[in-house]
């Protein structure tokens, strides 16, 4: 299967992924089919998905770029150039993350999904239907099975299958069931319900809009990011079952007294406390690890084969990055089975990375966004690669600001970590940080890395 041959491909899931991956393969002259078990959202206006925004940064950009759809996305996206750090006395600090343009976006995870079907649906070549469940693939003849709305089963033939059909994905457990690929979802002691802090009478925000809110508590953390209406969209982060958990909020009383002692500045802002706290679902997060992802001419992508915990707000971006390098990889000359093989081979490593990172991060924002000594670390480090930009780039804007490979930035980021620890364990650092001595020694201990 040369690619100079239009294929009849299917696309099992119209979410995020799954939706701008037909526009890439669409643009190059494949036959489209995409199967959703849900409603059609723009005509429902009910959006089932699970987190509410997201944030887009700059490798989801560069994907939604290249597939041409970047300008229509970013004109309801809302820049956050930093963290606003709530401390439980009131208190409040900014975290820029990176350089002063520099920044991640809130984004409808509804909204823009619409937006990616509006636009796949222009192609001629691809067709979407809705309300049909996948309910198994056969990858030696590269077939799916579904249900439809009615309940007639159907049996389609394809020249190519991808599941996108995100964490809980049927594709990829049929080919697990059928001992086709290795897959386990490890699942974190936290899990996250989403509340609400509504917009002003006027339409302001409450909060200071062009910021990802954090109210980090050691063990737990409670978020928000900004909505286009003016509201904002809060996920507490917490324990399952515990002294301070899920399972220990179980009447009114408890969960009131738990916020207006941990978050006493977010209470007065949320008029629906009670109200979201029932309404939405407290979901777990778990991490998706599987390998291989590809049998025959069927393969996995997006959440589907490497699923994350959201910490460090890339599992959209890192999914979009996959149809991005596909995208890459169908502008040579290839055969099919070929290509999804160099695929799999070039994204697994990174996929394994996101995942570490993104555990590492939820530390970070929770346990160490409010430690003295982490942020004077930060500041040590933000001030060396000011002054020597060639030399020093953060883990945070390597991941966020830049296309370096995940796995890349994540060797580097431990190599980061241990020449810091060095430096913090300089006498008298909390007075010396910005002296020329303790910029010498970073200088040194690069020269030795």
């Amino acid at each position: 299967m040369r690619n100079s041959e239009p294929q009849n491909i299917i696309i099992a899931g119209a979410g995020l992924v799954g939706s701008l991956l037909s526009i890439y393969l669409a643009r190059e002259g494949h036959q489209v089919r995409v199967y959703e078990k849900r409603p059609d959202a723009r005509k429902t206006n009910v959006y089932a998905g699970r987190s509410i925004n997201l944030a887009l940064s700059d490798r989801g950009i560069r994907a939604l770029e290249s597939a041409g759809v970047v300008e229509e996305v970013m004109k309801t996206a809302i820049p956050m150039y930093g963290r606003d750090i709530h401390h439980r006395d009131g208190q409040r600090a900014f975290q820029s993350y990176g350089k002063e343009d520099q920044a991640i976006y809130s984004v409808s995870r509804g909204g823009l999904n619409n937006l990616l079907l509006d636009l796949a649906e222009k192609h001629d070549n691809i067709s979407l239907f809705f309300e049909h469940s996948c309910a198994g693939v056969d990858t030696h003849n590269t077939r799916i099975t579904l249900e439809n709305a009615s309940g007639e089963v159907i049996n389609e033939q394809a020249d190519l299958i991808f599941g996108t059909d995100g964490a809980g994905s049927v594709v990829r457990k049929s080919m697990q069931d059928n001992n086709l690929v290795q897959s386990e979802t490890d699942w974190i002691a936290h899990g996250y319900k989403e509340l609400s802090i509504p917009a002003n009478a006027d339409g302001s925000f409450r909060l200071k809009k062009n910021a990802l809110h954090i109210w980090p508590r050691k063990d737990f953390m409670l978020i928000a990011l900004p909505n286009p209406d003016g509201s904002f969209t809060l996920t507490l982060f917490l324990r399952n079952e515990g002294e301070v958990s899920f399972a220990a909020l179980d009447t009114d009383e408890k969960v009131l007294e738990f916020f207006n002692r941990e978050f006493p500045d977010a209470v007065p802002l949320m008029d629906d406390l009670l109200a979201d706290w029932h309404q939405n679902p407290t979901s777990p997060l778990g991490i998706v690890y599987t390998y291989p992802w590809l049998h025959n001419n069927t393969i996995l992508i997006g959440d589907a084969s490497h699923a994350i915990v959201p910490f460090y707000g890339q599992g959209m971006n890192s999914g979009f990055e996959d149809c991005y390098v596909l995208g890459q990889l169908m502008e040579g000359d290839y055969d099919w089975p070929e290509l999804l093989e160099a695929l799999q081979n070039s994204r697994k490593p990174d996929a394994d990375a996101i995942a570490e990172l993104a555990m590492r991060n939820f530390i970070e924002m929770r346990d160490l966004t409010g430690d003295p000594g982490f942020l004077l670390q930060k500041k040590i480090e933000a001030r060396f690669a000011d002054k020597y930009p060639d030399k020093w780039t953060p883990l945070y804007s390597r991941v966020t600001f830049s296309h370096e490979r995940y796995h890349e930035a994540l060797a580097k980021g431990k190599q980061q970590d241990a020449l810091m620890k060095e430096i913090m364990a300089m006498p008298n650092i909390e007075k010396e940080w910005d002296s020329g001595a303790v910029e010498k020694r970073i200088l040194a201990l690069l020269e030795k890395s």
